[in-house]
């Protein structure tokens, strides 16, 4: 790109684009400062539902403006400009088909008189029925990348951006429907947040990225194979970043087939008057500043969350990790392993919880009042946003865990019940069968495990209590499927632990055989993605419920979640619906009260009483359910 083009005013190069200068083609790179737009003229009778579909779909199509029928100048926009001729390359349009590129507009523009018989045989509508759509573009936001430090690997190469069509598809709107289109920008992994920040404050501009990492979950096979742009290559240390594109407008016309409709060529676009940051609430909300987090490797993939929301989750996880037993557990934390488990289990679709502690070998049943709750709390929560939610159990506790389910619908604990079903290693490929339908790794039932307060396997493959003692007769081998979802891509694991012999917080084993008593010989020797560390086990499961809460309510994790795409549904009836599924003081005791009645004791000291882990309903578990929820729901 020549030099002396990129210190031109935007009513600079519009004059040289109006010239058919040879030097411009796309406008990556130019105007710095200033919005860009995509542009998109079409038939006045599919006017309306095109807008309606741009406000459905607000990241890939946020509105600038939209043109009376027949006008040529967008005076919000841009001053003196002509939208037939301003921009470098035009695409025509005819039935859904592109069937040219064009430098200028202006004959379509010049039909004096009546249409010729040919035209209205074909039904071509006049100028003066076109209707202009003027959309915000990623191009706006480039040059505040660079003032933030961040490279713009596009205009480092010299190339237009990397455009994708992906599978993801746009929410329909009349004679609209068409799949999302991203543009991709690597990105150093160490500056996410500040892309993301930059780009969050100009919604105008497409707003936060809509997918950060592996391009196989937008459904785009090969990032060296775009379909529209050039190819820009990633450096060492970036990762792929992709945000909403204009370029799907090109795609809704192409779905709509109108007689006549044009377009900007992709990367080519219409330079404005328009400051690239204009005031926003965002800018005066910081605490709604998406910040990213990564959570799995293969396939990589991040979420974003707004900083309010993770200042809360953090809040519940210091609640929860308070030590009132006196146990040592504290040295166990790792920081945002709650946040990291809550975020997937919001972007999961089918959850397998497993608990069951048989430390009590010498009653019947042998059970502690320790996991139970806390995976009831979590599988109301998981149910009431619509995850399909699954438990596995021994096959030793089955009928009991069954009743128990019943009787938690039957008291309102649980809304609807949760099926139950058993794992028996009788195979080198049982656990993969169970996991994935047919045994395909590419085709997983489940996509989050969860394991709270369940026997974990030693490195010797015994189970043991803190107390050292072997209960691997009163264990089936679940383990095996938390070891055999590491090798299948799209499933990630959760294990909730107070002591280190608990399924999953193998992740932490080092610092339990070092630091916990009899930690040498109980350490659970099987990892979870995520270990969360809590006093009670049951307190860990009561903040992953008041976590997927605090993100269902998160604007910027919602629109992350949904690409972007759909208007914003969280109405007061559900927030209400949400609220009444959180844990509560009395759905907690009721349920407690219900093991309780099944012989279940408590776990350190074997009363069967109301406690757990030997610390009292009341006033312990009551007040940190309290606290929990007052993090929850405060402003």
């Amino acid at each position: 790109m020549s030099g002396d083009l990129i210190n031109l005013s935007p009513a600079e190069l519009r004059l040289l684009i109006r010239q058919e200068d040879a030097r411009i083609k796309a406008t990556t790179g130019l105007a710095s400062g200033y919005q860009q737009a995509n542009v998109v003229i079409l038939p006045k009778n599919l006017a309306d539902d095109f807008e309606a579909f741009c406000r459905r779909n607000p990241a890939p199509l946020p509105l600038l403006y939209r043109s009376q029928s027949g006008e040529t100048l967008c005076p919000p926009l841009a001053a003196q400009a002509d939208i037939r001729t301003d921009i470098a390359q035009y695409c025509v349009f005819e039935h859904g088909r592109l069937v040219r590129t064009v430098s200028s507009l202006q004959s379509y523009s010049s039909q004096p008189g009546p249409q010729s018989e040919q035209q209205m045989n074909r039904h071509v509508p006049l100028w003066s029925d076109m209707v202009c759509f003027y959309l915000g573009c990623s191009f706006g936001f480039e040059g505040k990348l660079k003032e933030a430090g961040v490279p713009v690997r596009n205009v480092e190469q010299g190339k237009n951006i990397s455009m994708y069509r992906t599978s993801v598809r746009c929410v329909p709107a009349g004679a609209f429907s068409c799949p999302l289109v991203v543009t991709m920008r690597p990105i150093p992994a160490t500056l996410l947040d500040a892309a993301a920040e930059v780009t969050h404050l100009n919604p105008l501009a497409h707003g936060a990225p809509v997918h950060v990492g592996d391009p196989a979950l937008l459904g785009i096979a090969d990032l060296s194979k775009q379909d529209y742009g050039e190819t820009v290559e990633l450096q060492p240390g970036d990762v792929p970043i992709f945000w909403a594109c204009g370029v799907t407008a090109i795609e809704a016309v192409l779905s709509s087939e109108p007689v006549l409709a044009f377009s900007h060529s992709p990367g080519c676009m219409f330079l404005t008057d328009v400051p690239d940051s204009p005031p926003s609430e965002a800018a005066l909300a910081p605490e709604l500043t998406p910040l990213s987090f990564q959570l799995s490797h293969n396939p990589l993939f991040y979420s974003m969350v707004s900083r309010g929301v993770v200042t809360k989750i953090r809040q519940l996880e210091k609640i929860i990790i308070e030590d009132p037993g006196q146990r040592g557990i504290q040295a166990l934390f790792v920081q945002d392993e709650l946040l990291r488990s809550c975020l997937a289990l919001s972007h999961s679709s089918s959850v397998a919880i497993t608990t069951g502690f048989p430390t009590h070998y010498m009653h019947s049943p042998p059970d502690e009042t320790d996991g139970p709750p806390g995976a009831i709390a979590m599988a109301t929560m998981l149910q009431c946003l619509g995850k399909q939610v699954t438990m596995v159990t021994d096959q030793r506790a089955l009928e009991m865990n069954r009743a128990l389910v019943d009787e938690a619908v039957r008291t309102g604990v649980l809304k609807t019940a949760v099926p139950l079903v058993t794992f028996k290693d009788d195979g080198p490929e049982a656990a993969l069968h169970f996991l994935c339908h047919h045994g395909d790794h590419s085709k997983p039932k489940y996509d989050h495990l969860v394991a709270i307060e369940r026997t974990g396997r030693a490195a010797d493959g015994n189970y043991y209590n803190m107390r050292g003692v072997n209960i691997k007769h009163l264990v089936d081998p679940i383990d095996e499927l938390f070891i055999t979802a590491r090798d299948v891509p799209g499933i990630t694991t959760t294990g909730v632990g107070d002591g280190g012999n608990e399924l999953g917080m193998g992740k932490v084993k080092e610092k339990v055989k070092s630091l916990m008593p009899k930690g040498d010989l109980v350490a659970c020797d099987v990892p979870a993605d995520f270990a969360i560390t809590a006093g009670v086990s049951n307190w860990g499961g009561y903040a992953v419920a008041c976590g997927l809460y605090l993100l269902q309510t998160c604007p910027a994790h919602q629109r992350y979640r949904n690409r972007g795409l759909g208007l914003d549904h969280v109405t007061p009836e559900l927030v209400r619906d949400w609220t009444a599924e959180l844990p509560s003081v009395e759905k907690e005791e009721s349920f407690l009260s219900t093991l309780v009645k099944f012989g279940i004791r408590s776990g350190k000291t074997g009363n069967l009483a109301m406690e757990v882990d030997g610390l009292t309903f009341h006033p312990t578990h009551s007040d940190i359910i309290r606290r929990l929820l007052e993090v929850t729901q405060q402003p």
